[in-house]
């Protein structure tokens, strides 16, 4: 007699043959909408491999459970996280190299993107959201005194200055590595040079002397990493008129409360030979993940890179599309100038934290940031200090 298997066995039978892939992943509204929708698509489209996802936070809280999970188990096979984060990632040897399983990308793929995720000429990650910094400012207060949006650092310093009253600060400033080092590498400067902190050289200098004339004069607040959510209230509450952040600040807070005055969008000044960075996240196949298992997370990867959720992707999260082809999707989202000429920053973006020691620096690095803007501290004097104690653990 013929016996016919049960549903739940076929169902039982047909996950044991899937490729189970645990997802760890960082996105927040509004984007997780996105993703989610990606996620549950691409399950559905084939067989052979299953995203269990799971959020875990923000980035630092979501680097702080990965390497908790490192040491006592019951890590992930993908991780989503931020960019500096993979370098180490690769140097430790968690993350696994995936140049084998990248024979076939899409052609329309921008190449200064792909080389976001690469370490030593390796492919250890999958480029998920990359995001360009912007200059915000309050549209209403620079009209109110006739100012235009700054295309220079100095027209940035008089703005500040002009805007400046017994309540309110022109600038708000964040004492982070990222923000810094935006401005930093506008100037044509680096953090790192031949895998050596360069705290001291002369762009660092010059970034950090501008931003401390401008908190000793009165025109600008220096707020630490403690006191972000200070820094977007200066902001929304006009305590402050004009701010830096990356692209996909702004999807956040208007998800969240609406603005009393309307935003600009204007790119972040650059000098002549200046770049801006390319940061956000990226997705990280860890070690003990099967041949099987890295070879579907590359291809949910292309899944969520299909032109049409890109282009849902970018308008959701003002994240940089990563393939050419999207960018027809979204030529009634780019209409807009302001946003057209922030996003044409990609143009001259480059992967901004490719140097496994970073993480271990930066954290000297923010304290002399803090120490020179908020406690008055000369930048020279504060800079080289960080500069003694990161050689001091490279020497180690």
């Amino acid at each position: 007699m013929r016996r016919f298997l049960s549903l739940p066995l076929i169902l039982a039978t047909l996950a044991q043959a899937q490729a189970v892939i645990p997802f760890w992943h960082t996105a927040g509204p509004p984007g997780n909408t996105v993703l989610e929708e990606a996620i549950k698509s691409f399950n559905k489209s084939q067989r052979t491999y299953r995203i269990e996802a799971r959020y875990v936070g923000d980035y630092r809280e979501a680097g702080v459970k990965l390497l908790a999970a490192l040491r006592s188990g019951g890590a992930p096979v993908l991780f989503h996280g931020e960019l500096s984060f993979l370098p180490r990632l690769a140097q430790e040897g968690v993350a696994l190299a995936l140049n084998p399983y990248l024979q076939n990308l899409p052609r329309d793929l921008y190449p200064e993107m792909m080389r976001t995720t690469q370490v030593r000429g390796q492919t250890y990650g999958l480029p998920l959201g990359l995001s360009v910094p912007v200059l915000y400012y309050n549209k209403d207060a620079f009209r109110a005194r006739g100012l235009k949006p700054p295309r220079t650092w100095a027209e940035v310093e008089e703005a500040a200055q002009r805007l400046t009253s017994r309540t309110s600060k022109g600038l708000v400033i964040s004492t982070d590595i990222w923000s810094f080092n935006a401005i930093v590498m506008s100037l044509g400067g680096s953090l790192v040079k031949d895998g050596l902190p360069a705290f001291t050289s002369k762009e660092v200098v010059e970034a950090l002397e501008m931003l401390y004339r401008m908190v000793q004069k009165g025109h600008a607040q220096a707020r630490n990493l403690a006191e972000a959510q200070f820094a977007v209230a200066d902001f929304l509450r006009t305590k402050a008129f004009m701010g830096i952040g990356p692209t996909t600040a702004l999807p956040v807070v208007l998800a969240q409360t609406s603005l009393p005055f309307s935003v600009g969008v204007a790119p972040l000044p650059r000098r002549e030979g200046g770049a801006v960075p390319l940061s956000g996240a990226a997705l990280a196949v860890l070690k003990g993940a099967s041949p099987e298992q890295a070879r579907g997370a590359v291809a949910f990867w292309l899944h969520f890179l299909e032109p049409k959720r890109q282009a849902e992707w970018v308008r959701t999260t003002w994240y940089l599309p990563l393939r050419k082809e999207a960018e027809r999707e979204l030529a009634d989202f780019l209409k807009d100038p302001e946003r057209q000429a922030v996003f044409a920053q990609a143009e001259v973006g480059r992967p901004w934290s490719q140097d496994p020691e970073l993480v271990v620096w930066y954290s000297y690095l923010e304290e002399a940031l803090e120490r020179s803007l908020k406690q008055g501290v000369k930048p020279q004097m504060a800079l080289e200090e960080a500069q003694r104690k990161a050689m001091g653990v490279e020497r180690r």
